[in-house]
């Protein structure tokens, strides 16, 4: 059961970060830069917070409190002067650590309590809790990576207007795959 569970995660995370990833490959760097008002948040302050929270968080997390003495959360939501290439590096490795962290859970570990903050969790609500930390940003991302490209928008799921059409390639493509298996 833990097996299939993280299997799952993974899947899902995989496909909370290619939206991001579609969404950012249409962007240029002065995109990544855009804000709506003052108050609003870049993408690429959004890139360095989930980078640096994946980091934090999924580093050593079996040996070492999730909040890094090293983060300084505040300073992710300033704006950044990287380029397009050093935050597309960030968000990178970001993924690297959390997969890897994942990769090496397995039924002997999972039960083994993590602590963030000085607080004693378990490891399941860890990854509740990024599973639903991660999208949250990650539709911040899409949300204004549509608001900056507005016609010239590519969707990185199913486009507005084509749930049929998508629906319909899904049917064609899993019968397809039922048909090949039993060959």
């Amino acid at each position: 059961m833990v097996e299939e569970y993280l299997e799952n995660i993974k899947k899902q995370f995989k496909s909370y970060k290619e939206v991001a990833d579609k969404t950012i490959s249409q962007l240029n760097e002065e995109d990544l830069y855009w804000k709506y008002n003052e108050e609003s948040n870049d993408i690429a302050c959004i890139i360095v917070h989930v980078s640096e929270n994946m980091l934090s968080r999924w580093t050593n997390f079996f040996t070492s409190d999730g909040e890094k003495e090293w983060r300084n959360r505040d300073e992710e939501f300033v704006k950044q002067e990287l380029t397009a290439t050093e935050l597309l590096q960030k968000w990178e490795d970001g993924w690297s650590c959390l997969f890897s962290a994942l990769d090496s859970i397995n039924e002997v570990n999972f039960d083994t309590p993590i602590f963030i903050r000085n607080k004693k969790h378990k490891l399941i609500e860890s990854i509740t809790r990024q599973i639903a930390h991660y999208p949250y940003h990650i539709g911040q991302i899409a949300f204004i990576g549509k608001m900056i490209l507005n016609e010239r928008w590519n969707s990185p799921s199913i486009p507005k207007g084509k749930s049929k059409e998508y629906i319909q390639s899904e049917i064609n493509s899993n019968t397809k795959k039922s048909v090949k298996s039993k060959v």
